[in-house]
């Protein structure tokens, strides 16, 4: 998403200044193009010659040097995104009150792109009263301001104040800057993970479903432009956006309820989740102690919630399912896409190397009611995610 994005990155003195180094690096190998400004002060904490090298742009730091004064307004308008991080107390404070003394303050008032800073102090000067004023000027100019973390400080305490870490700055400016808006207005239902059914407090029947599809599934349509409302089951996996709502659910009776009470507001609905076909009838309350050589257990189908779905379906709602087999791959896949009225079903076969439950890649078929077929070759789950919305995506033009 960050592909031939310009980021202008302005450093100030401070001694998180460090983590600039692996932001730049990070920001440039995501494809976008950097710039690097920073104030007399960091040159203190932070070579420009490094932050030169890895961005593969000069870094200015004199607002008088080689006719640099020109170039303020020009990089204030050539970035996408200017992003000031460390953010000292001091530049606050002359961002707060237009104090133009450096490059930096002059490249920020000549700016017309977003700003978004990235402070960094201790965490008495983070608490007080006149740094909470200056945050406070800087959102109401139209600045967005990233929390601070909590952790060890320059001066050996423990506390807030610590600047967040480049991965997360990242994921901050991707989610709140450059998400596309193709499916922008649309409400996506994402179901993940297994289903966990209790034998007794302690047992459960469940299945080797990691949820990385899913979750991987959730996040492009995420920054496809979509609201996702993803369900998962017992899964270990997290979203690296704040936007995506999620939902943890243990049974396949509290998924059931779940997608049914979101469904009639989704747009689309993709059931990648493997949910369990069976359940235990009864539950013991405490644990089932060993004895005799056998234990019979009883169980009852749980509801399908696919072809409950597919039943409910109004025109306009689309409803993609998951089909993992192994055996008869294409003729089981094709029966459900038909027998539980889905638009799409993905195939997933046990029997192709390296795809599936557990691992980062996977190798499906895509087919859909209108007798195409699609098959996505070995690729990371993120990568078969984007290809699988963006078919989704053809589906919708489509119609």
């Amino acid at each position: 998403m960050l592909n031939g994005k310009k980021i202008l990155i302005a450093v100030t003195g401070s001694i998180a200044a460090y983590k600039s180094i692996l932001l730049v690096r990070l920001l440039v190998k995501a494809g976008a193009e950097v710039k690097v400004i920073m104030t007399p002060a960091a040159k203190n904490f932070v070579s420009p010659l490094v932050l030169s090298t890895l961005s593969n742009n000069k870094v200015l730091t004199d607002l008088f040097e080689e006719n640099t004064w020109a170039n303020h307004v020009m990089l204030g308008r050539w970035a996408d995104l200017m992003l000031v991080t460390p953010l000292s107390c001091s530049t606050l404070s002359k961002m707060a009150t237009g104090q133009c003394d450096n490059l930096l303050m002059a490249v920020y008032l000549s700016a017309v792109c977003p700003v978004v800073v990235s402070p960094a102090m201790d965490e008495d000067m983070w608490h007080h009263a006149s740094t909470k004023r200056n945050l406070a000027l800087l959102q109401s100019y139209g600045n967005s301001i990233i929390d601070v973390e909590k952790g060890e400080l320059a001066s050996g305490l423990f506390g807030e104040g610590r600047m967040a870490e480049p991965e997360t700055i990242i994921q901050y400016i991707t989610e709140h800057f450059f998400r596309e808006k193709i499916l922008s207005g649309k409400k996506v239902l994402i179901t993940a993970g297994p289903t966990y059914e209790a034998i007794d407090p302690v047992r459960f029947i469940g299945n080797h479903s990691s949820g990385k599809m899913g979750f991987a599934l959730a996040e492009v349509f995420y920054m496809k432009g979509a609201s996702v409302q993803l369900i998962t089951g017992p899964a270990n996996e997290q979203t690296s956006f704040k936007g995506i709502e999620v939902t943890r659910v243990n049974t396949a009776e509290e998924m059931y309820n779940v997608c049914i009470n979101i469904y009639e507001q989704t747009d689309i609905a993709v059931m990648s989740s493997a949910v369990a076909d069976y359940s235990p009838v009864h539950t013991a309350k405490e644990k089932i102690k060993k004895s005799g050589e056998e234990l019979i257990l009883q169980l009852s189908k749980t509801k399908d919630i696919l072809k409950t779905l597919g039943e409910i379906k109004k025109p306009g709602q689309l409803l993609i399912g998951f089909a993992l087999e192994t055996n008869n791959e294409r003729e089981n896949a094709l029966q459900k896409l038909h027998t539980k009225k889905a638009d799409m079903i993905v195939l997933n076969s046990l029997n192709d190397a390296e795809a599936g439950f557990g691992y980062d890649t996977n190798k499906v078929t895509v087919f859909d009611a209108a007798g195409n077929e699609n098959t996505l070759s070995l690729a990371s789950k993120k990568i078969i995610a984007g290809e699988i919305v963006n078919l989704i995506i053809k589906k919708i033009n489509d119609l």
